[in-house]
């Protein structure tokens, strides 16, 4: 049986949307997919979203941990962004405070949020801040300079085959989003 030209169209259609309609819901899927194997894997190196209290723990001065830390910006982010030190050696236990710094660039309010992560990836739940401009969006007045706090702690039950964290932030541009809200 030979289907007439118009069929063949018909169902090329069909196949065309439903090929679309499982490429949006795969896009869709992706980041919470991600996630999944990311939380799965150990990989991800996330922290933790929000405060945690400061809790005391026994302070480990037998070893010392290399605490590198990155300052980068979307390229669409108009501000100077730095970090008081690149890198610090801490006392696994023994909360420290490091300061970043922003400064707006333009003569418009920016809304601007700070994405973080940490490497190695298996040592995120070992990495445990108090006090993180993260947590939050940050407004920015034309030309402002900001002074950022952060205020951390490395577990030490970190185990002892990482000498060296490195913690990064980068700042996206929230500033359209912010205004359609």
């Amino acid at each position: 049986m030979i289907d007439s030209s118009g069929q063949k169209n018909t169902r090329l259609v069909w196949i065309l949307a439903f090929v679309g309609i499982a490429m949006f819901g795969f896009g869709y899927a992706l980041v919470p997919l991600y996630n999944v194997l990311c939380d799965i894997t150990g990989i991800n190196g996330k922290t933790n979203a929000q405060a945690v209290k400061e809790v005391v723990y026994q302070v480990d001065k037998s070893r010392e941990v290399k605490v590198e830390f990155l300052t980068t910006l979307n390229e669409s982010t108009p501000l100077l962004f730095w970090t008081q030190a690149t890198t610090m050696k801490v006392y696994p236990g023994q909360y420290y405070t490091v300061n970043f710094y922003a400064k707006n660039k333009t003569e418009k309010t920016l809304v601007v949020r700070a994405i973080d992560s940490v490497s190695p990836g298996l040592t995120k739940d070992y990495f445990k801040k108090t006090v993180c401009f993260c947590f939050s969006q940050q407004t920015f007045k034309p030309h402002e300079l900001k002074t950022m706090p952060v205020r951390f702690v490395v577990s030490p039950d970190l185990p002892k085959q990482y000498k060296t964290i490195t913690l990064s932030y980068t700042f996206f541009d929230n500033t359209e989003l912010s205004v359609k809200k």
